[in-house]
């Protein structure tokens, strides 16, 4: 069955953490849209620098999860904080909670899941630097590659994107996860 999972992010995402999850996602035969706040190029950052442009499939005005199997949240350190200030976006993350959908957030990417207020009690990873904010959300943090809690599936750098990748596709394979909490 193909799927559709819409990827969030604005300028200073990690570019490998959102080129590689796409490429995965399509090579399953599934659509993977770039939602951002505005329509036409995100600007990727890469070894610390910018890096290349992407297109922007589809703006936060124009879609509701409902239009969405799953959500991918890519890292960076200037990507998850821009998509935090925005009301839209963080409504839009919530949104996946709410109605039990996989989401899958990488590196810094977790850090807009506390402004969603979707963290606490839940197992999860992130950059070591946003640790402790994750913890003081209420998330218990784990130091492994990858850790998956009822559809929410994290990981803690580009290194951990094979098996990042992997689990991603199993959960939305799985579908809705009755357990998932907002």
């Amino acid at each position: 069955m193909s799927k559709k999972v819409a990827i969030l992010a604005t300028n200073g995402f990690e570019e490998s953490e959102l080129k590689s999850p796409k490429e995965y996602l399509e090579e399953q035969g599934w659509t993977a849209d770039i939602v951002s706040l505005k329509s036409g190029t995100i600007k990727a950052w890469a070894n610390g620098n910018w890096g290349g442009d992407y297109k922007v499939d589809k703006t936060l005005d124009q879609v509701t999860s409902g239009d969405y199997h799953a959500l991918v949240l890519p890292g960076g350190v200037i990507n998850p904080d821009q998509l935090r200030r925005s009301e839209d976006a963080v409504a839009f993350v919530k949104s996946f909670f709410d109605e039990k959908k996989p989401v899958a957030a990488i590196c810094h990417g977790p850090q807009i899941l506390i402004d969603a207020e979707v963290v606490d009690g839940r197992e999860l990873t992130s950059f070591f630097s946003v640790k402790k904010d994750l913890m003081n959300a209420g998330a218990n943090w784990k130091d492994a590659e990858v850790v998956v809690d009822n559809g929410l599936v994290t990981s803690r750098t580009p290194d951990d994107l094979p098996a990042f990748n992997k689990k991603m596709v199993e959960e939305i394979k799985e579908g809705k996860h009755e357990l998932q909490h907002s």
